[in-house]
């Protein structure tokens, strides 16, 4: 299903505008003088070799994902949350041998991505405590370098936000959650943002989110995610004050698509179609937001199907200088809602779907009800 398009948004065009284009070269050796043209080819062809050798670019990609657990919890009663159905004597019956298997299942997916590398970057959300991802990476991902940013929640439902990095690649700087105060003061998730640098050289924010739900409702909960944009756009616009090409990356779970007012009016996140166009086509990014779900979102595809409608719930938003900057860049095109075979439900009135752990109250033991997103950003230095 096609979206209607976004009255007054203009499509913005990327081009892919840094290639590598190495220079040819032609010669001709005559019958004359063979071995001298021969020796000055050779001299020539190792000077030409050795200052390619020294100007050759250094890339690596970067790969960042974004999912949502469905109900990770541990299975000990805590009192300062409400998780009494996930205990083993619960609604659910959630027991050790139930966790150990959903750990290994999520440790799959995780492993899976990025061509069996595993993700440089993963947010997560629906975790109780910060122990079950320390467990999942101990168990079965054991060989990854992988570390935690994490702040637990005063949502009385101890469902928490938390990033996962490759530690071979970041070295975390400071961790913080930012208070989303609604209308009736309940509790709810805060922003957790993670600031990080990437091998010594660039500064990287993530904003990791997972606004509140529409369980009441899509427009009586609005204001609740409206809240929640506008908190944080207004840490998003601290940032841009100090600097306006800020690398900044916003992932989450928002339970509300591109098109709606939290993503499009109050966060001021731009659509954007990559576009195949000439070199050359720049656009002014400073101090701004773009949404790279919002193309597949525009094709009719989502991360949660709820009746017979997909949701893109789950995206992927970046500062304009990720798009922009020679060096460090969104690969146009590399968001990806992530489906391997092994998670998509194959029958059944679900079929396609993710395959999650529960179905309603019943065990199903799957992943999760979410698929999760991906994306790319190329990083090339001299």
């Amino acid at each position: 299903m096609l979206r209607p398009p976004l009255r007054g948004y203009a499509k913005v065009p990327i081009t892919f505008l840094y290639q590598n284009n190495f220079p040819k070269f032609a010669y001709q050796i005559n019958t004359k003088n063979r071995m001298k043209k021969f020796t000055l080819l050779l001299i020539f062809t190792i000077i030409v070799f050795s200052s390619l050798a020294c100007a050759q670019k250094s890339n690596d990609t970067l790969f960042v994902a974004f999912w949502n657990l469905q109900n990770l919890f541990d299975t000990i009663d805590d009192p300062d949350k409400r998780d009494e159905q996930f205990l083993p004597d619960g609604d659910y019956e959630w027991t050790d041998e139930r966790l150990d298997i959903k750990l290994n299942h999520l440790a799959r997916v995780i492993r899976s991505m990025n061509n069996e590398k595993g993700p440089d970057l993963l947010g997560v959300c629906e975790v109780e405590h910060q122990s079950m991802l320390d467990s999942m990476i101990i168990r079965y991902l054991s060989d990854k370098n992988y570390k935690i940013a994490y702040v637990e929640s005063p949502d009385k439902r101890g469902i928490d936000n938390g990033l996962i990095y490759n530690a071979d690649k970041f070295e975390i700087l400071s961790v913080r959650g930012d208070t989303v105060h609604l209308a009736d003061n309940w509790p709810t998730r805060p922003i957790v943002n993670a600031t990080l640098i990437y091998k010594n050289t660039d500064t990287i924010s993530v904003y990791i989110n997972h606004w509140t739900s529409r369980s009441r409702g899509r427009e009586e909960s609005e204001p609740n995610r409206i809240a929640a944009a506008i908190t944080l756009r207004k840490a998003v616009d601290e940032e841009f004050t100090a600097n306006p090409n800020a690398k900044i990356i916003i992932i989450g779970d928002f339970n509300d698509e591109p098109g709606n007012i939290s993503i499009l009016d109050s966060l001021n996140a731009h659509p954007i179609i990559c576009d195949s166009l000439p070199n050359g086509n720049e656009f002014e990014t400073g101090a701004e937001l773009f949404n790279l779900s919002y193309q597949a979102y525009n094709n009719g595809l989502g991360t949660y199907k709820y009746r017979d409608d997909w949701n893109m719930l789950d995206q992927v938003i970046v500062s304009g200088n990720l798009i922009t900057n020679p060096e460090f860049y969104y690969i146009c095109n590399s968001f990806e809602v992530y489906k391997p075979s092994f998670l998509i439900t194959n029958s059944g009135k679900y079929k396609g779907t993710a395959f999650p752990t529960y179905g309603g109250r019943r065990y199903l033991g799957g992943y999760s009800d979410h698929f999760p997103v991906v994306v790319k950003f190329l990083i090339q230095r001299n």
